[in-house]
């Protein structure tokens, strides 16, 4: 028994250490709650210098290995604050596995200003999600927003505060479509 309990124990403590970001590990760290001029900035890959630091505009250098996302992703948002640059940023940090890969997305299509693949986070919404895309341009149908999952497709009016918080997951497609003549 006991030797079932160290085993499990050192499992436990080395799957959170794969948690915790390491030196010369790439970073994917996108930011919602500021204009999209402000997220085109920001949003990109970084990697972990070899002393474990990033570089972000605007603050420099904030150290990273030895952090969780979260962690990382507070630190970062705390300095842009202390900073006076934005007040109420929201920062998402997504570790790329060796190769640079982001582990996690979703797709955001039609009408949006950013179209494409974008990181996952936990808890995301179909607003904030095509907010993530930069938006609908001025001929996207925001009340006809299609969800497509795992072979299904529905319809959502996220224009209705209600349905702004319907949740979407990592594989989730969103297409948001151009407005019909009569403007809906």
């Amino acid at each position: 028994m006991k030797k079932l309990l160290t085993l499990l124990f050192s499992l436990l403590m080395s799957i959170h250490g794969m948690a915790n970001i390491r030196p010369n590990q790439p970073l994917q760290i996108t930011i919602q709650g500021v204009p999209p001029a402000e997220q085109s900035r920001l949003n990109s890959k970084y990697q972990v210098s070899a002393s474990g630091y990033i570089t972000m505009w605007k603050i420099g250098t904030i150290k990273a290995s030895g952090k969780t996302k979260d962690q990382l992703a507070a630190s970062i948002a705390a300095a842009y604050r202390a900073k006076g640059i934005y007040t109420a940023p929201v920062f998402q940090v997504i570790a790329q596995n060796e190769d640079g890969v982001v582990l996690k997305t979703f797709t955001v299509g039609g009408q949006v200003r950013s179209p494409g693949s974008q990181p996952y986070r936990d808890g995301l919404t179909i607003f904030e999600a095509v907010q993530a895309a930069g938006g609908p341009t001025p001929f996207g149908a925001m009340n006809r927003v299609k969800l497509f999952r795992a072979g299904n497709v529905k319809e959502y009016n996220i224009k209705s505060d209600k349905l702004k918080g319907i949740r979407i997951y990592p594989g989730d497609t969103i297409e948001v479509p151009q407005k019909k003549w009569t403007g809906n």
